[in-house]
């Protein structure tokens, strides 16, 4: 197989799975509703915290950016943290209570009623991903997960779960970035 057939069969493999995402209603339904979820916890006051690990924690962190920054709009910086960037806090705490623990003891710590923690997990099985959400709900926050496969644990932890149905982890990403990126759009929308 030559090199451009190897891209091209990962062009398209990635459009098979933008397009099952296209045409799950329940997905677009989702999006729509955390949009909305995300503009009213931002116009009330609250923050909105992303966390993942590897490919995920990078998303969060270009999803916290966009947020703060802009995204296409001219518009005021929006409070948008990713839970990721702490070196500091993520050794501490994974020493101290073990890794599943970085995200919800950072959660207890900042979180607030009201607010909205994102969860991004290819898998939906990231232990400090589930035990974040699990610590943000009993706090009060507003709890979502981006996913892929059959959402993992974080289906059922997750008040809002988006599923990338996919199973390989290169395009549950680019899905994932491509709902984040929607969703930046709709908050810019409804908060303008």
């Amino acid at each position: 197989m030559s090199d451009a057939e190897r891209v091209r069969r990962a062009f398209d493999a990635s459009a098979a799975a933008l397009a099952a995402l296209r045409e799950s209603e329940e997905t677009l339904e989702a999006v729509a509703r955390l949009a909305r979820a995300v503009a009213r916890s931002l116009r009330e006051g609250g923050t909105i915290w992303l966390f993942g690990n590897g490919g995920s924690a990078a998303d969060a962190q270009h999803l916290a950016a966009e947020l703060v920054g802009r995204f296409l709009q001219e518009r005021r910086a929006l409070p948008a943290v990713a839970l990721t960037v702490n070196s500091s806090v993520i050794t501490a705490v994974a020493n101290d209570y073990g890794f599943d623990q970085v995200f919800a003891r950072q959660l207890e710590a900042l979180g607030r009623p009201g607010d909205v923690a994102l969860g991004i997990s290819t898998s939906g099985r990231s232990a400090n991903v589930v035990e974040g959400l699990r610590t943000a709900a009993r706090a009060g926050l507003v709890t979502a997960a981006l996913t892929g496969g059959d959402g993992g644990a974080l289906r059922d932890v997750a008040a809002e779960c988006i599923v990338v149905p996919a199973s390989d982890t290169p395009r549950i990403q680019e899905c994932h970035l491509l709902v984040g990126h929607v969703l930046c759009e709709l908050v810019e929308e409804e908060l303008s």
